[in-house]
């Protein structure tokens, strides 16, 4: 656990911010996928942490993003720099680096773009950043991917912005155009939209890791209150692991789907 003191925290779109800390041991260590807790110092009536994806580490700057859903991100979007946070992390199971050769294709739904970010620090192929949204409102950071040199394309399901539908669709269009083209995809998004992908994905036989994030309490796997399901060899098919320990990453043939 450490102090982190806010630099900046900012409103990135409508209901969505982007803070940033000094937390040079968590930068030290992060990689994409992984995960902090963040508790708000001064209100111990929020007995739980708040789990956030790692966006983005430069130098000794942590950045995250996320909405204001309830009570603890209400909270956090009127901290003002200068404010502390206690910061637990980096926890979970991040990302894996692409074997070379392979084109990294990084799906994400929604804010699921936050968490994939860092891979275009940590893998060095170039790719391409598929993101969906709802609509034009919920398209977040496009440009950053841009920036890093990943071809964007988006898919909103109200048709306000690029490709009218799921972002499974441009998937499909992506293998339509390239069939024998050699991919390793990741994904982060909505429960839906990842067991979509991933049934997707395994019909065509493609690999690729996936961000199942869940519920947490205590985030370093003691309550067992984050649980998904994974494929084992079990009368049902599957048992339990722990999102916040044995993931949030997995690998897309270990995931079960019903």
């Amino acid at each position: 656990m450490i102090n982190g003191e806010i630099l900046e925290n900012n409103r990135l779109k409508g209901d969505y911010f982007l803070v940033r800390f000094h937390a040079p041991e968590i930068c030290a260590k992060a990689r994409a996928g992984q995960f902090v807790h963040v508790r708000i110092n001064d209100h111990g009536d929020r007995i739980l942490r708040r789990p956030f994806s790692i966006h983005d580490c430069a130098g000794e700057t942590l950045s995250l993003v996320y909405k204001v859903v309830g009570h603890g991100t209400k909270e956090l979007s009127e901290l003002a720099p200068g404010a502390v946070c206690d910061l637990l992390g980096p926890l979970g199971v991040g990302f894996s680096d692409p074997a070379p050769g392979m084109t990294p294709v990084l799906v994400a739904g929604g804010y699921g773009a936050a968490a994939t970010y860092l891979l275009t620090k940590q893998v060095p192929q170039r790719g391409l950043f598929l993101l969906g949204a709802r609509s034009e409102s919920d398209v977040l950071l496009t440009e950053k991917y841009e920036k890093a040199g990943y071809e964007v394309r988006v898919a909103t399901n109200d048709g306000s912005m690029g490709y009218h539908g799921f972002v499974t669709g441009l998937v499909e269009q992506l293998l339509a155009e390239k069939p024998d083209g050699k991919f390793f995809f990741y994904g982060c998004g909505p429960h839906p939209m990842l067991m979509a992908l991933a049934k997707l994905l395994r019909a065509h036989h493609q690999p690729g890791e996936l961000s199942i994030d869940h519920l947490m309490c205590c985030g370093i796997g003691a309550c067992f209150a984050c649980v998904v399901k994974v494929k084992a060899d079990t009368p049902t098919g599957w048992t339990y692991a722990r999102a916040c320990a044995d993931g949030p990453v997995f690998n897309l043939d270990s995931v079960y789907v019903e």
